[in-house]
């Protein structure tokens, strides 16, 4: 799958992800366990800040996709403000991106973008507002600084940050707002989560979804370029025969792996395929410059 946004994160970065929510509104349920195309929702998030120096997950361990640091706030419970203030004792980068767990459409160009405005701005926090203008202030990249300088003095006037709610932090600070209705949608009930699921199937997103599905599921670090090997299965299945369109993608995949290489690896065995489906075609259809195989036309003298 290829990304045409920028090729990395505006600066270094740590991220934080609050998972350890009651979720009174799914009754109860785990909601980071909730599956979204086929994916736990904490485990699309991970994925969506894969390249921070640090991740810290808040919440009870449990197997994730790739590895993060887990850590809770005390009491367990205490509420947003404690969570974070939790994860932030282990991170160490300039800037921090702080996220809920329950983001299907989270993407790593939604983080880039989060960290230019940041930058550019000089403000303390840039955060995303959903398709009704309101702050969704943990999808969000802050000056660490400024959280842990305001963290402070909250603990200091509260005598602690249990049960604070976040408000109470974000207000005290500088922010800069990125609307995004899509990256910033959230799942608080059971309809959110069958939106969540029937809009992922949509013609526009399918493929997508199901790759990065797939890539989870087998531990797959590697970005192809989709239309390529759609293009290649297509070739295969007209110029040869049907079933040979899986097979030769499978193919494909393995000589690129066997090689070690990586998405110009695939390109090109794909292309080296492609052609020799052609040329395969070629032949059954008795190519006009006498490549099809067949006896050649006798001499007239």
């Amino acid at each position: 799958m290829t990304d045409n946004a920028p090729a990395g994160p505006a600066a270094p970065y740590d991220a934080v992800v609050l998972a350890g929510g009651a979720a009174r509104r799914l009754g109860g349920a785990d909601k980071p366990a909730v599956r979204v195309g086929g994916r736990a929702l904490l485990d699309r998030v991970l994925a969506a800040c894969a390249d921070a120096r640090t991740t810290v997950v808040v919440a009870a361990p449990r197997p994730t996709v790739r590895p993060v640091r887990w850590v809770r706030e005390e009491p367990p419970g205490g509420g947003p403000v404690a969570a974070l203030e939790a994860g932030l004792r282990l991170t160490t980068a300039a800037h921090t991106v702080v996220l809920s767990a329950d983001l299907p459409f989270l993407e790593p160009a939604t983080l880039r973008g989060l960290l230019t405005a940041l930058q550019d701005t000089g403000a303390d926090g840039a955060l995303l507002t959903d398709g009704d203008g309101r702050d969704q202030p943990l999808v969000a990249a802050y000056r660490t600084a400024a959280l842990r300088r305001e963290l402070t003095a909250l603990a200091a006037a509260h005598d602690g940050l249990t049960g604070l709610p976040l408000r109470r932090l974000t207000g005290a600070l500088r922010l800069t707002r990125v609307p995004d209705p899509l990256a910033s949608f959230d799942c608080d009930t059971w309809d959110d989560i069958a939106d969540a699921r029937a809009r992922i199937r949509e013609h526009g997103h399918v493929l997508d979804e199901w790759i990065s599905a797939v890539k989870d599921e087998l531990g797959i670090d590697l970005d192809v370029d989709i239309g390529v090997l759609l293009d290649l299965a297509r070739d295969a299945a007209h110029g040869v025969a049907r079933p040979a369109a899986p097979l030769t993608t499978f193919l494909v995949g393995y000589a690129a792996a066997q090689g070690e290489g990586g998405p110009e690896a695939v390109a090109e065995a794909a292309r080296r395929a492609a052609a020799l489906a052609l040329r395969w075609a070629e032949e059954s259809d008795g190519a006009p410059d006498g490549s099809s195989g067949g006896p050649s036309a006798p001499d007239a003298g």
